[in-house]
């Protein structure tokens, strides 16, 4: 049996985070998938309060809530560092993986269920986001400096599935290299490191996964 376990799905960016912190201190895992329509026991009794995957299993004990993981694992397991040793650049690194939890994602998931006017608002609400990273990666290659860290790991949701919710939703946000040359240079570095690659699902795969998801349902005539 391993020793650690990881309750989470291909689709979500949130489990994808645990299995990168995972991979970068060197640590075999078990991954479960969760069918997300059809919760199971194991997920609801290791994840009461919010009955939501990541969680993490370590010797049988449940940790929940992504961030929280990805600490968890850096205080835990030797190898490569996830947060800083200073304990100001460890505040940095916190306070940049909060910005893209609390501002960054819930602005751009707004992206699903607005139009017209109320679009164009939501799209300059992500945009303005945005330039505050793009003006953060100014003077580093990533938000955890020369490494993958913290923030960057938290910041997955936009070197990917952003992009898919675009793609999905038919939207354009207008993040272009003209626009956001630093944060499109990080989001190229992200993607290509080679943890990156072997933990993320197909953008393609995704897309038809959300593509299905989210299409209109068919009404009786």
């Amino acid at each position: 049996m391993a020793e650690v376990k990881v309750i989470g799905s291909w689709i979500s960016p949130f489990s994808a985070r645990v299995e990168v912190a995972l991979k970068l201190k060197g640590v075999e895992y078990e991954f479960i998938q969760e069918d997300l329509s059809n919760k199971s026991p194991l997920l609801l009794k290791s994840n009461p309060v919010h009955k939501k995957v990541p969680v993490l299993l370590h010797n049988g004990n449940p940790i929940a809530e992504s961030l929280v993981i990805l600490e968890y694992i850096d205080d835990t397991f030797p190898g490569t560092p996830i947060l800083p040793k200073d304990p100001y650049e460890r505040a940095l690194a916190r306070f940049w993986a909060k910005f893209i939890d609390d501002k960054v994602l819930p602005a751009t998931m707004k992206v699903r269920s607005t139009k017209g006017e109320e679009l164009e608002k939501v799209k300059e609400e992500v945009c303005e986001l945005l330039k505050i990273l793009d003006n953060e990666l100014k003077k580093k290659k990533f938000l955890g400096g020369e490494t993958i860290g913290l923030a960057d790991i938290a910041g997955n949701f936009i070197a990917l599935w952003a992009g898919v919710v675009e793609e999905v939703m038919g939207v354009e946000l207008g993040v272009t290299e003209e626009k956001f040359p630093h944060l499109c240079r990080w989001k190229k570095d992200f993607l290509n490191s080679d943890v990156i690659k072997e933990t993320f699902a197909p953008r393609d795969k995704l897309v038809a996964y959300f593509t299905e998801r989210f299409k209109p349902a068919k009404t009786s005539e």
